[in-house]
């Protein structure tokens, strides 16, 4: 390669020397020459020839693609290759609670109380069953300041046998329920008008011992096709120890029909109650009161889901039956109820508009205020409607609310309010002012409700409610109704075998009104204070079987009055176990 380099600068220098020998001499003339120009240059370009984009092909030297076929011979090949088994991960099961079919609990306290329960029940076959529970609570009474007799009884015996069925499933169930209580509620100034002597010779005169008896059989039967979703009925008996006398049979069978691809419920209502009493409370008490009254009703109404709405409008159409006193009366009632889901089950609005043709009862009235006098009358509440709206939905998954706020309108309200009474000795037991009637008015209420549960895990729950009412009456007061309640609680699982939980309520101001006839003045109105009351319990799981517990009731040992002049017993101690078996 260095070679030709030096080659090619060797001739560079030749041909610059052979240049300048033939270059033009200093000092010669250059001559002058003619040049003819034969013709002009005209270049001119070839044709191109474009390459076609697909060639053209000799076929003759072309063979077709020959098909190849496959053929496998399989062999089997021993194999000595044992994978190794998976392994789950485990997970530890906690111990299923055994659950038993029967229970016997046995309570004792202070103030001789005794609180007993027995719950037996019995599969026979693989459909039918038999139950049987007794209750038995009572007190030998001892309240501080109460000069007649305060103890109470109350004992009851329920049998059942019931059958289910892919189709079909009913029970019936036949009961019996003996009440004893003490008229011990007397006035706070109750002798005035008398000398010490005839006073004490009046009170040990006074026997308010008074006993209720019931017997009832009852039957419900629920069906899975046809048109009869379900009917109920029951036939009550109510006695007293003063030849009072009630019967009651009520039945309600229920049953859906299809009208244009719409399905319309209805409930057909047959209610009757009858009775008599062998005095009254006028000062000859002597003549009887009787009573037989009749609701029929039917109840149909239809549900309509359109995405977030749920919508049921429907109707009440009552006829009541007076048959003592001729009073015959048609009713309309609304039943309209909408929800709507605001924020999913977060939030839920919901409102409506309903009411209905209450049957009142004197078994009824008892089991609300045992202290009644056997000479009541006795008539139905007309709950002309109850508008209301609310909210209800959960604040976290383990917390849920509810808040309504109701007008409800009602005509011929029952209302407890203390008889009047005069120091006599002639009068019966329940004639010193211990005793209560039932008076009847027109109330409308505004009522606001607000409701908070928590079940902050699987050992700790808790709940809290309040109802807050806005009474107006065409009477003096709205007897013996609160204007608040509130109650809270609290359930708590400390251990595997410890628990523990506690209730607190509160009970806001009431009004009574009573007079003392023998010193001739005008009824004197009397505001029952407001009460806070507290009870708590506390359990041993001694075994599956075995619970012991113990209770405290009203732990602020107040002698509040729930009724006039009949206050409660102080701080209750009860300590008992609860047995669980299988025959």
């Amino acid at each position: 390669m260095k070679i030709n380099c030096q080659n090619k600068i060797i001739i560079l220098l030749v041909l610059f020397v052979v240049q300048l020998s033939f270059s033009q001499k200093k000092n010669e003339t250059i001559g002058t020459e003619t040049v003819n120009v034969v013709k002009p240059y005209s270049p001119t370009i070839s044709d191109a020839f474009k390459v076609k984009e697909t060639p053209s092909l000799d076929d003759s030297g072309n063979q077709p693609k020959e098909t190849i076929k496959y053929s496998i011979l399989s062999v089997p090949v021993a194999s000595t290759f044992t994978p190794s088994k998976g392994k789950a991960e485990g997970v530890e099961k906690s111990k299923k609670e055994k659950l038993f079919n029967n229970y016997a609990t046995l309570g004792v306290g202070n103030y001789g109380t005794l609180n007993a329960e027995l719950f037996v029940n019995q599969d026979l076959g693989n459909n039918d069953y038999v139950a049987g529970m007794f209750r038995h609570h009572s007190s030998q009474g001892g309240i501080k300041g109460v000069e007649l007799n305060d103890e109470f009884y109350d004992t009851a015996l329920n049998v059942g046998y019931g059958v289910n069925n892919r189709d079909m499933s009913w029970n019936v169930d036949l009961g019996y329920q003996n009440q004893l209580y003490n008229w011990y509620g007397l006035p706070a100034d109750f002798g005035s008008t008398l000398t010490g002597q005839m006073r004490d010779d009046l009170i040990r005169g006074i026997n308010p011992n008074h006993s209720y008896n019931t017997i009832s059989l009852g039957g419900n039967v629920a069906f899975t096709e046809g048109v009869f979703s379900k009917i109920s009925t029951k036939f009550t008996h109510f006695s007293d120890s003063f030849s009072s006398s009630e019967n009651r049979f009520h039945v309600k069978p229920s049953f859906k029909v299809d009208i244009m691809d719409q399905a319309i419920n209805t409930n057909i209502i047959v209610d009757h109650v009858s009775g008599s009493f062998e005095h009254n409370y006028a000062y000859d008490n002597t003549k009887p009161l009787k009573y037989s009254l009749t609701n029929f009703g039917i109840e149909p109404s239809f549900v309509m889901l359109e995405n977030d709405w749920t919508l049921e409008l429907g109707a009440g159409l009552f006829y009541g039956l007076d048959s003592e006193n001729s009073g015959n009366k048609f009713y309309i009632y609304p039943k309209v109820n909408a929800s709507y889901k605001l924020v999913g089950d977060l939030m839920i609005f919901y409102t409506g508009v309903n009411g209905g043709l209450n049957q009142n009862s004197y078994a009824d009235f008892v089991t609300e205020n045992p202290f009644l006098s056997p000479t009541l009358l006795v008539k139905p509440t007309n709950n002309q409607y109850t508008v209301f709206a609310g909210l209800k939905g959960k604040l976290a998954n383990n917390v849920s609310y509810n808040l309504t706020g109701s007008y409800l309108n009602e005509k011929d309200k029952a209302l407890y309010r203390s008889n009047d009474y005069t120091e006599d000795f002639s009068n019966q037991n329940y004639g010193f002012g211990n005793s209560f009637g039932v008076i009847y008015d027109d109330i409308r209420t505004f009522r606001f409700y607000g409701e908070l549960k928590a079940d902050f895990s699987q050992n700790v729950s808790f709940g809290i409610n309040g109802t807050f009412n806005s009474y107006k009456y065409d009477g003096i007061e709205a007897w013996n109704l609160p204007s608040m309640k509130l109650s809270s609680n609290l359930d708590v699982n400390i251990t595997k075998q410890w628990y523990a939980g506690l209730n607190v309520f509160f009970v806001g101001e009431r009004k009574d009104m009573q007079s003392n006839l023998s010193l001739g003045t005008d009824p004197v109105i009397t505001t029952l204070k407001s009460y806070f009351d507290a009870n708590a319990h506390l359990g041993y799981k001694y075994n599956e079987r075995l619970t012991c517990f113990l209770k405290l009731n009203n732990i602020g040992n107040q002698a509040y009055e729930k009724w006039l002049n009949y206050p409660v017993q102080g701080f209750q101690v009860v300590v008992g176990a609860n047995y669980k078996f299988d025959f």
